[in-house]
């Protein structure tokens, strides 16, 4: 299995992708950015194929979308993983891509699509608030979740606070994710009537042990 990660920050779940994939035997096609950023001055002094393909160089979406199409062609992924990629892909986009683009949103979706996640959940009193890995599609955060996680808020979370409580299980989520799909134990099939996302064998999914975690939640 070959894969793409686009990011657009400082890479952490980049990292936590290669890590994995360097251990499964799955190809790194590409890393491409958006913008200049440490993730990918540190994926390109590690050896990787990378790519910036600025979207300040580019008069539109639609060019710059292009300009990203040609590096993914080359590389030919079977499947993207956005990384903290801060930007909405096109329906077209997604589409030529063969809708096999996958995502990491920190809330429970359909909970609080966007940004500030962790802020809008402590302010509307949340017992609980997670992680999901899905699909993507043209609307934001909307696409097939693949996978839940999730972990009960405490009196004494901040934003930042609960930010890095997270970042920990998206550090295992993600790879366990790659890990499934490299070896069929997920299988995603696309059919006119939808998507149809399967574990096979829930076993290579992460034994979170704090018992503030609730259990993994897969489709």
């Amino acid at each position: 299995m070959r894969i793409a990660i686009l990011i657009s920050g400082r890479g952490s779940n980049m990292d936590a992708l290669l890590t994995a994939a360097n251990k499964a035997d799955v190809e790194i096609a590409l890393v491409a950015a958006n913008k200049p950023c440490s993730g990918l001055e540190r994926a390109a002094a590690a050896g990787y194929n990378t790519a910036l393909i600025d979207r300040s160089d580019y008069d539109s979406k639609q060019a710059h979308e292009a300009a990203l199409d040609a590096v993914l062609l080359q590389a030919a992924p079977d499947w993207i993983f956005l990384a903290g990629y801060m930007a909405l892909l096109s329906a077209a986009f997604i589409a030529r891509q063969h809708h096999k683009i996958i995502n990491i949103h920190p809330s429970l979706l359909p909970a609080y699509k966007g940004l500030n996640t962790h802020q809008r959940a402590i302010d509307d009193g949340a017992e609980l608030h997670g992680v999901s890995i899905h699909l993507v599609t043209a609307g934001m955060d909307e696409g097939d979740v693949m996978v839940q996680a999730g972990l009960k808020i405490g009196n004494a979370d901040t934003a930042e606070i609960l930010a890095q409580r997270l970042l920990a299980i998206e550090h295992l989520l993600y790879p366990a994710v790659l890990r499934a799909l490299h070896s069929e134990r997920m299988t995603v099939s696309f059919t006119p009537g939808g998507v149809d996302c399967l574990w096979q064998d829930r076993s290579d999914l992460p034994r979170i042990g704090q018992a503030d975690i609730c259990l993994i939640k897969t489709p």
